[in-house]
């Protein structure tokens, strides 16, 4: 008998930031295993996790991770080369699709690349350009063949728009359900027994470099005035926990103690943000996806974010939205009280005292918060985008795949 033949699809994933590196990680390993690994060959730009999956990185696009003007202008030239990097290899003809995640502003290149070469281009977690930027919508109709969206609000804005559009859910529902904590590591930052000895208070700086650099001075300098202040913890030591992204992170932050800082209950952990989300009694977090988890995982967070002038100026004209943290949009309320911080670092420090103090010692307030959480985890937070994903884009590429109806009802509901 003649030996079946295996026609192998291969997917470039285009994809630039920390978070994306993890969705596309896992969206990675649902599509090898619906499909067999001769089935989909996953090759492209992204991170160590789409490595760690089976992806056949190109490039780490992941090192390369930047926000606003002022930081993007000095890499023009390198992320134009990087584009064409990949448009050499849509020319090749070896490329079924592509799938971009996040990212926009690389992102819409290495769309108009391939929709040059006649390849389908597919938008997993899209830029939130219903948040700011709606003016783009008119780029992702022209490049995009098909948005999938993590976001209920995405659904209708893209549908809204004429854009081909399937909800899937969020990815990062998947990680927290799929995480396996250190359960000991929990247990030491968390104490023991009903009235526990340790209250852990989160302290999540960002996981790009300007983030931390930006924003973790600030927090340090919170933590100085709470530890100052002392008084009433609720019978309880409190003790700060800094998760950080990378060792590098992780090292800046620890450089940033003085000797005065000896005395700080403050440690610090590099990969082990869940561990330490999960065991926290409140958060002083940077804006980010990981609102998502603190939400998941029900630990009440302040947020900050700071910003460069110029682009506090931009965003003012241009944002459509009053929050920047996506649990108070899918509230439509701050769940998460915020702040954006613009020059004098000053009024951010008052703020993430004042907030991260009532969290440690008003139980009402603190209560109601936990309640909120909740509600919106079992609203929003279900787990399974990442196969919902995987079984589309399966269909898309005529590989046989399991659990295809799952995919197939998302795209009904979103119709």
């Amino acid at each position: 008998m003649a030996k079946a033949t295996v026609v192998t699809k291969t997917l470039f994933f285009s994809v630039g930031e920390p978070s994306g590196d993890q969705h596309a990680a896992r969206l990675i390993a649902e599509l090898r295993s619906r499909s067999g690994s001769e089935s989909v060959n996953c090759r492209g730009f992204g991170g160590p996790e789409m490595q760690a999956a089976g992806c056949s990185l190109d490039l780490d696009l992941t090192q390369h991770a930047v926000v606003g003007l002022v930081e993007v202008l000095p890499k023009f030239r390198e992320f134009f080369r990087f584009a064409d990097q990949a448009e050499q290899t849509f020319a090749s003809g070896c490329v079924d699709g592509v799938v971009l995640v996040d990212f926009p502003g690389f992102n819409w290149h290495i769309a108009k690349r391939a929709k040059k070469y006649g390849i389908p281009v597919y938008y997993y977690c899209p830029p939130q350009l219903w948040a700011w930027g709606a003016w783009r919508v008119k780029k992702m109709r022209r490049s995009v063949d098909h948005v999938l969206t993590v976001l209920p609000i995405e659904t209708s804005f893209f549908g809204e728009h004429g854009i081909p559009v399937s909800f899937v859910g969020h990815p990062f529902f998947d990680a927290v359900a799929e995480k396996k904590l250190d359960t000991e590591l929990m247990r030491r930052l968390s104490g023991d027994g009903d009235a526990p000895a340790v209250r852990t208070v989160a302290v999540l700086p960002g996981s790009r470099d300007h983030e931390v650099k930006n924003n973790f001075p600030i927090m340090l300098e919170t933590i100085r005035r709470l530890q100052k202040q002392g008084g009433d913890q609720q019978d309880a030591e409190v003790r700060y926990a800094v998760a950080a992204y990378r060792d590098r992170h992780c090292l800046w932050c620890r450089d940033q103690l003085t000797g005065e800082d000896r005395s700080l209950p403050i440690d610090f952990y590099v990969d082990r943000t869940s561990e330490i989300i999960e065991a926290a009694h409140c958060a002083m977090m940077v804006s980010g996806s990981v609102s998502l988890e603190l939400m998941a995982r029900g630990t009440p967070a302040a947020v900050i974010y700071r910003v460069g002038r110029i682009l506090h100026a931009v965003g003012k004209r241009v944002l459509r939205v009053d929050s920047v943290t996506l649990p108070n949009l899918m509230a439509e309320r701050k769940v998460f009280p915020e702040f954006v911080s613009v020059g004098d670092p000053e009024p951010a420090i008052d703020f993430l005292f004042e907030t991260t103090a009532a969290m440690l010692r008003d139980q009402f307030y603190y209560r109601r918060v936990r309640r909120d959480l909740e509600k919106l985890r079992d609203q929003y937070g279900l787990p399974g985008a990442s196969g919902r994903a995987a079984g589309w884009l399966c269909e898309q590429l005529g590989v046989s795949s399991q659990n295809l109806a799952a995919g197939q009802t998302n795209r009904r509901n979103a119709a």
